[in-house]
């Protein structure tokens, strides 16, 4: 314990014997130790003094173990308590750590599992100092399943409640993971259609021979599997609100019937000759890139800005880092709702781990880590040992690190130059104009 003060231990114990041998060897080991036979008299000190832990045996004559756990407790809520116990009363040791005590220890020991407990208590004790877990709040009003602490994700609430207020096409862009389908389902709940339906309809998932039916409906006979007549998603989602998910899989030639749905406010089922009048409202969302696949000519141009008419797009959860303190508070209570776990929260360690990642997958892919951490972890706490995601050994990584003075300079900026060279390909110009450098102090860097 050099160069650090010492922890102040009260050993606790009936016997006056014990109580020697645990301060001898205590107080060789670095801890600064009182020992009491008497518990009224420890109760006293320590209402009057300030104790790192309390070291009390279960079977005293004047008091149990037990109810001065409570006492002490009763004054002092955070206070460490470490019991001794009897072999045999294990199963009451137990349940006196439900009830507060930081652990237990059981005769006979030796003492260096005794210290091995008291380091385990005070390591547990700085876990839970550095708890991060802070739920924040936005200035508006964003249901449950919603976060937006960050900039960017306050102003798209911002449209998506004007959106809310109107019946115009909505298109919703971004990332897989980033959340557009609570987007589109925030939207329809913030409007007048709240009450009605809201139909969902994952076009990525349907076979392209099915798109065509599963939106406009099919009448009997229309082909050999058309055994009934069925409604599309268009007449399913009746006067709510009908959610294309991932628009930019919709074949080309289903396009232009889409596009004359949109204009005519009419469908035509499938081996029908009559139209039937819809009056649905539509939000379509994509994680592609409409505007690539337009190029590509693989989507229609009419149709392209019959959808666009308001734009969201969801940003990344790398590009909303304020966000992921909330949202890990947030999928850890639902994890332990479903689990029928209790956890204190994340430590501080861990959240700059979190922090650092820069999430591929997204919200769904830290709702899923945290679900995962959430079933194996064996603590109350989670540390960055329960995440089952990559090392991060870039920038993201360096610049959590040095926050605590842990990493030079030239080691990030080696780090961030690196990483935005390989952004571009290796184009060494590219690079050097995004660096803000000419291309000359780049090679030194580089050569350096």
């Amino acid at each position: 314990m050099t160069g650090q003060a010492k922890k102040k231990l009260l050993v606790l114990d009936d016997d006056a014997g014990v109580v020697d041998f645990l301060c001898e060897s205590l107080t060789e080991r670095g801890f600064d130790v009182t020992g009491l036979t008497s518990p009224k008299e420890a109760l006293f000190r320590i209402k009057s003094d300030a104790f790192d832990l309390v070291i009390s045996d279960v079977e005293m004559p004047q008091m149990r173990g037990t109810e001065l756990l409570a006492a002490i407790l009763a004054e002092k809520p955070s206070q460490l308590v470490l019991l001794i116990t009897a072999f045999g009363s294990i199963d009451l040791a137990v349940s006196t750590v439900q009830s507060g005590a930081c652990d237990f220890i059981a005769k006979p020991f030796k003492i260096e599992a005794l210290v091995a407990a008291i380091e385990r208590a005070f390591q547990n004790r700085q876990i839970r100092r550095e708890i991060v877990r802070v739920r924040k709040t936005s200035s508006l009003e964003a249901p449950e399943q919603i976060v937006a602490g960050s900039l960017a994700m306050r102003k798209l609430l911002e449209t998506a409640q004007k959106a809310a207020g109107t019946d115009s096409i909505t298109l919703i862009t971004g990332e897989t993971g980033t959340g557009k389908g609570v987007i589109g389902r925030l939207i329809h709940d913030s409007g007048a259609r709240r009450e009605r339906p809201f139909y969902h309809l994952n076009c990525a998932s349907l076979p392209p021979t099915l798109v065509e039916s599963e939106l406009f409906g099919v009448r009997r006979g229309a082909y050999t599997d058309a055994k009934e007549d069925r409604a599309g998603a268009f007449v399913a989602a009746g006067d709510g609100t009908l959610f294309l998910d991932e628009v930019g899989e919709i074949p080309l030639e289903v396009q232009a019937k889409l596009l004359h749905v949109l204009e005519s406010g009419c469908v035509r089922p499938l081996g029908s000759t009559a139209d039937v009048s819809i009056k649905a409202r539509l939000i379509a969302a994509t994680n592609r890139s409409l505007e690539a696949l337009l190029a590509d000519g693989r989507f229609r141009q009419d149709l392209y800005y019959r959808l666009n008419v308001i734009r969201i797009e969801v940003p990344p959860l790398r590009e909303r880092g304020e966000d992921i303190v909330p949202l890990v508070d947030l999928f850890l209570n639902r994890a332990c709702q479903r689990q029928g776990r209790s956890f204190v929260g994340v430590s501080a360690a861990a959240m700059r781990r979190l922090q650092a990642y820069q999430w591929p997958g997204n919200a769904r892919e830290l709702a899923n880590v945290i679900e995962r951490a959430v079933v194996l972890s064996d603590h109350d706490t989670l540390i960055p040992e329960d995440f089952d995601i990559p090392e991060d050994d870039g920038v993201g990584a360096l610049l959590a690190q040095g926050a605590d003075g842990k990493v030079p300079l030239e080691q990030i900026e080696r780090a961030y130059v690196r990483q935005v060279l390989e952004e571009h390909g290796g184009n060494k110009a590219g690079a050097a104009r995004s660096l803000g450098i000419n291309r000359r102090t780049l090679y030194r860097k580089l050569k350096e």
